[in-house]
């Protein structure tokens, strides 16, 4: 675990994090002198090829379990555990055991210290692997490495994690001394030799005979053995390639955000997957990988792939030229590698299949390894779970009209805002006669809506007031239509909501989050305790990193949409509350997970029906330092679906002194 400076240290630290919330959790980091096996369902073995887990494998020989494989080769672990500890007789039977007479053979020659330690023939995993109850990999190719090895075990394919790290593009630039427009190339992790990083500078160098402004940082601890400084004085490089050294896990992020382009290339490989490229990936860089092991299975459509052949050199030279001609294609790649990793390689969804998997250890049932359903498999994937499930329904489209015929005492506030009223209609999912539906802030103008053109059973409002009381209101609408609910007074930051436990199907808070002056995640909280399993959270709310706020600040103006303290009202008078704080997309994102919610939608859009004005130079300002021009539209809709408990009551990103 973390301080250690290894992948699968901070692999383990988030993986931990997210499996806590399904399961109880015991974590050792040391041979603990007394242990209790019989206390726990599933003994997990996070192994790696290196001397950090030297204990893991003692463990996991000792008392079986499942094997985590995040390599198909053990070979330098072992040798850790043998000849480092001048024990060369275990040594010397374990490279039989692995290899046969062959590998005896080599072993004994490696004793005598006539050569060294065959670190690729002879991977060592047999052992480990028979002795182990289950083992779970990140790839197709060390799952079959695993069955070559004649384990016939369960095994689980559970894709890496992938990190969705917030850009600091500029700040780690401006650190390295770069404006926005000097092309960058990385490299990054450990900088051992088989990371191609010879091949890659001498690729770079033909690059920079055509552009003499480009630029290459070289971001990790350099291998001992490799002379990396001399091989760039050699190459002429010194002026264009900086070694960072190791960095920080805090600034390693950052500096991967600065980059145009990451190299990911390794070659040979035994199957080990890389928390550099996840980390790339989440952050949307286009990146270039070797086209071998694991990283072949990437889909061609979210990195670049250099065979590993007489044209690996080449090809490195035309992709970085191309890129950095055309930096657009980079741009677009990063994009959809972001968005594959967010759905696919998420720690929420890994932490899931852990345990499931492991459940199926446990409790020595067959496991199906998942695979992706298309959309249009949907209805026939949820047919084969149980035929009782219905497919999604469709939205249901409510016509402006049909809602500003029930604004009759609020018309002119309905009409700025009809665009709105009328999407958040078309983001709810739709209800049946059994559903419950609970709006937030009722102000009666969609609420109608909610039974006549959504289908639910039973509509309920609720509305800021002295907790305990109820109001039902009654609406006719222009055509003669009537609507009745019942409308409860609370205030939703400090009381209980006055509803059963997993009461609603749907629960929708259009426009209220802006308006909550201390304590937000009380209102999330109780949202999600009165919603069933499965349920939906519909909430809108403006968006204060939209291109219209953008550009307010940039002109010296306030960027939120109602920042103004209200002027004191009369004695009796209603006043509306005031935006005490706005919030960006990606807050809505995190303020809907911490609360334990799945995303399932969020989107900008129109907020007001008003004029616009040109936002085009803020665009265009975006696009030149490469900052994202994606969810800037003046309203957030958002839609999460509730998936277990409240992850954090008082996430630190949102409270002083918070979790």
């Amino acid at each position: 675990m973390p301080p250690t400076k290894s992948g699968i240290a901070d692999y383990s630290a988030v993986l931990v994090d997210h499996l806590k919330q399904i399961a109880e959790v015991d974590v050792y980091t040391s041979k603990p002198a007394l242990f209790e096996a019989k206390k726990y369902d599933v003994l997990l073995y996070q192994i790696g090829n290196n001397p950090h887990h030297e204990f893991v494998y003692e463990m996991a020989m000792e008392y079986p379990g499942t094997v985590v494989m995040h390599e198909s080769n053990l070979h330098h672990l072992i040798a850790g555990l043998t000849i480092k500890r001048n024990d060369w007789d275990t040594y010397v039977r374990e490279c039989e055991h692995d290899g046969g007479a062959g590998a005896l053979a080599f072993a004994e020659r490696v004793r005598k210290l006539e050569i060294g330690p065959d670190y690729e023939g002879v991977p060592m995993m047999r052992r480990i692997l028979q002795k182990s109850k289950a083992a779970i990999v990140h790839s197709k190719a060390v799952e079959g490495d695993l069955r070559k090895a004649g384990f016939t075990g369960p095994v689980a394919r559970i894709p890496h994690g992938a990190w969705l790290p917030d850009s600091e593009r500029m700040a780690y630039r401006d650190k390295l001394g770069l404006d926005e427009a000097t092309p960058l190339i990385g490299v990054f992790g450990f900088l051992k030799p088989y990371k191609r990083i010879a091949e890659s500078l001498r690729a770079f160098r033909r690059l920079v005979r055509l552009r003499d402004d480009v630029k290459m940082i070289l971001v990790g601890e350099p291998h001992p053995e490799f002379p990396l400084a001399e091989i760039i004085r050699g190459l002429g490089l010194s002026r264009h390639v900086r070694m960072m050294g190791f960095t920080p896990p805090e600034d390693f992020a950052g500096y991967i955000s600065a980059v145009d382009i990451v190299l990911n290339l390794r070659f040979p490989t035994v199957g080990e997957s890389s928390g550099t490229l996840l980390r790339s990936l989440g952050l949307g860089q286009p990146v270039l990988v070797s086209n071998v092991g694991s990283f072949a299975e990437f889909p061609d459509s979210v990195c670049l792939k250099v065979p590993v052949d007489a044209r690996e050199e080449d090809t490195i030279f035309e992709y970085l030229n191309l890129l950095v001609s055309q930096p657009q294609l980079g741009r677009n790649l990063g994009a959809r590698a972001r968005e594959w990793v967010a759905e696919e390689c998420n720690w929420g969804l890994a932490a899931r299949r852990y345990a499931d998997f492991l459940t199926a250890v446990r409790d020595e049932t067959p496991w199906q390894q998942p695979e992706e359903k298309l959309p249009e498999q949907l209805e026939e994937a949820l047919a084969e779970i149980d035929p009782e499930i219905e497919p999604p329904k469709p939205p249901a489209k409510v016509e402006p009209e049909y809602i500003l015929g029930w604004s009759n005492e609020s018309r002119d506030y309905a009409e700025t805002h009809i665009t709105r009223l009328a999407k958040t209609l078309d983001i709810t999912p739709r209800g049946g006669p059994d559903d419950r539906i609970l709006e937030m802030g009722a102000y009666l103008q969609i609420t109608p809506s909610l039974k006549t053109k959504l289908g639910y059973g039973e509509v309920r409002g609720c509305y800021y007031g002295e907790a305990g009381h109820t109001d039902p209101k009654t609406v006719e609408s222009d055509s003669g239509e009537v609507f009745s609910c019942d409308v409860d007074l609370f205030d939703a930051e400090k009381d209980p909501f006055p509803y059963p436990d997993e009461h609603f199907a749907t629960v929708l808070c259009g426009e209220l989050i802006e308006h909550l002056p201390s304590d937000p995640m009380h209102m999330m909280s109780e949202v999600n305790r009165i919603l069933k399993p499965g349920g939906h959270f519909v909430l809108t709310t403006p968006n204060i990193g939209s291109m219209r706020a953008i550009k307010a600040i940039l002109e010296g103006y306030h960027p939120g949409f109602f920042p103004a303290y209200i002027r004191p009202s009369k004695p009796g008078e209603e006043v509306e509350a005031r935006h005490n704080r706005e919030y960006t997309p990606r807050e809505i994102h995190r303020l809907l997970s911490d609360a334990g919610f799945d995303v399932t939608l969020l989107e900008t859009g129109p907020f007001l029906d008003e004029p616009q004005p040109g936002h085009g130079w803020v665009k265009h300002l975006l696009e030149r330092y490469q900052l994202s021009t994606d969810l800037r539209g003046d309203g957030i809709y958002a839609v999460g679906r509730k998936s277990g408990p409240i992850k954090a009551r008082y996430p630190s990103w949102l409270y002083d002194g918070g979790e």
